[in-house]
Parts: structure tokens; C-alpha cells; sequence
């Protein structure tokens, strides 16, 4: 965890605001956001008749299945670069 202080930052999601509170920059917050929110809509427009809380829980499994992909290619890489050394 960061020692840096917290702060408010107000976000739009999905049509929503919420105030997140957090040690990492406005920016990031921000961005952060913004993927949720883009990840939502890309999921609602391949099937509008989802409710919202079945649209927030398949963004959050689509969201973790790409961090856990990236995690994996990340640590492929990192043993290919340690058994060169």
C-alpha cells in the first residue's frame, strides 16, 4: 500500500456517480473508471437485456479473466528473462 494520502475522487459509471477514496492519483482513479464504464457498455450492447447487477458481475469476470491473462503473459516473460541471465 501507498504512504501517499487519500483523497475524494468522483466518478461516472454507467450512468452512476460514485465518490471513490484512495491514495492513487485523480488521473488514475479517472481511468480506472473509465475502463469499468467501457467495459460495461461494450457488454450491454452484445446483450441489452441484462440487469444491472448481472451487467456489473460479468464486467467484473471479464475484467478478471484479462488481469489474469496479462499475469500470466507477464510471468512467462519475467522466466524467459530470468533464464537468460
Amino acid at each position: 500500500m501507498s504512504n501517499r494520502p487519500k483523497s475524494k475522487t468522483t466518478v461516472d459509471i454507467y450512468g452512476q456517480q460514485y465518490s471513490i477514496i484512495g491514495s492513487e492519483s485523480t488521473s488514475h482513479i479517472r481511468a480506472v473508471a473509465s475502463i469499468v464504464d467501457d467495459k460495461m457498455r461494450e457488454i450491454n450492447s452484445m446483450n441489452p437485456s441484462l440487469d444491472i447487477n448481472k451487467l456489473a458481475v460479468l464486467t467484473a469476470v471479464n475484467v478478471v479473466h484479462e488481469y489474469l491473462k496479462l499475469k500470466e503473459d507477464y510471468e512467462k516473460l519475467e522466466k524467459q528473462l530470468l533464464e537468460k541471465d
